[in-house]
């Protein structure tokens, strides 16, 4: 699942419009429209901020995670 989906499938759940988790994360309408466009060049700060109210966030991820890396 993308972020763009999970994001518009927990806001849906929650039943918040756009107008309302905008302003519940501190973003504007334009973003979160953009976010669950699953537009590519996002502010990571603004999308966390958006996250955070499903209590999730970006972090690292390895893309080449060797067998026996932690």
């Amino acid at each position: 699942m993308t972020i763009a989906e999970f994001v518009k499938k927990r806001r849906r759940e929650e039943g918040l419009n756009q107008r309302k988790l905008a302003e519940l994360s501190g973003v504007g309408l334009r973003f979160v429209r953009e976010l669950e466009q699953g537009k590519t060049t996002l502010q990571t700060h603004k999308v966390n901020a958006v996250l955070k109210l499903f209590g999730k966030k970006l972090g690292p991820v390895n893309l080449f995670e060797e067998e026996g890396d932690q």
